[in-house]
């Protein structure tokens, strides 16, 4: 069994049982490590190496990739990754009725701007600037921005590298295997996750063992600007902040970018609407909410075992 902790919202280590060899780099603007059994060790390297190509496209960041030169040019000719990716993420936008929408970007991009070069946004400054997807057009060869909108794929370009390394690994006839890249993790074989509480520095909110699955966590106090009102995860609708929940934690054989735009979305959802969304999908939950609850789907012991309050 391969043990995993997670350690400060998403940071981990990873123990074996099994003779693994785990390596870990800074790459999609996040801590990633990816472990594999000894005998597969050589394919650690181009597992990286195929998560730089999905950064170079994906990123908002890189003068290169075809997301950034579509913030700013307005147009793109867009690459397998990145077609492949808008194409998902206008899924996700659909099937969460808009509450996961990659238009968001002129406010998670340029409007507030969170680390190193802290900024608060005004509220008219918010409601003036657009969310509107519809102002997005792509084929497999282009995109095309209409309006005053930017596009940001942070809240499924994580799930979505997991899900390509996994797949390559797969290929290798890889069965034991853990790909994590900040809070999404996907598991080839067996895995032990600890979820971290952001209520008691240093302790667990729950632990459990899953098999061949992937898990997803969003949390809203782990980037923000000056307060946690302040936070990184944006309701498209209303262009604030949202506090409902704490910490959102998903588990599923869903891919993991699906899983991880869940997690976003939920996270911004009103709490009826979001449990609502969640009791309608081939997954399970652990949820801690702003009044300290924590609220576990009674699924759960379809999707992992061994599962521990702390």
């Amino acid at each position: 069994m391969i043990k995993l902790l997670l350690i400060a919202c998403f940071a981990f280590t990873c123990n074996a049982d099994i003779q693994m060899i785990q390596r870990s780099k800074v790459l999609m603007g996040t801590f990633v490590a990816i472990s594999t059994d000894k005998r597969h060790k050589a394919l650690i390297k181009p597992s990286f190496e195929l998560l730089k190509r999905i950064e170079n496209s994906l990123s908002t960041y890189k003068d290169t990739s075809p997301i950034c030169k579509l913030n700013k040019n307005k147009k793109a000719h867009l690459d397998r990754y990145s077609y492949e990716a808008l194409k998902l993420s206008l899924h996700y936008y659909k099937i969460t009725q808009g509450y996961f929408d990659i238009a968001i970007g002129k406010i998670t991009k340029d409007l507030y701007r969170f680390g190193a070069k802290e900024r608060i946004v005004s509220k008219k400054a918010l409601q003036k600037s657009s969310t509107s997807i519809a102002g997005l057009e792509f084929n497999e060869q282009e995109a095309l921005l209409h309006n005053d909108i930017k596009i940001d794929l942070g809240g499924m370009g994580k799930g979505f590298g997991v899900d390509k390394v996994s797949a390559f690994l797969l290929q290798k006839d890889v069965k034991k295997a853990i790909i994590a890249l900040s809070g999404d993790i996907r598991c080839l074989g067996m895995c032990k996750i600890a979820i971290n509480n952001p209520l008691r520095a240093n302790t667990q909110l729950a632990s459990f063992t899953m098999k061949n699955s992937a898990v997803s966590t969003s949390g809203n106090y782990n980037r923000y600007v000056k307060d946690v009102k302040y936070n990184h995860l944006i309701n498209p609708k209303t262009k604030q902040s949202e506090q409902t929940f704490l910490s959102v934690t998903l588990v599923s054989k869903l891919p993991s970018a699906t899983l991880d735009a869940y997690a976003t979305a939920v996270s911004v959802m009103p709490v009826q609407k979001a449990y609502a969304f969640l009791n309608t999908q081939p997954l399970a939950y652990i949820i801690l909410q702003a009044d300290k609850k924590v609220i576990i789907s009674q699924n759960i012991t379809d999707y992992v075992t061994a599962l521990k309050l702390k």
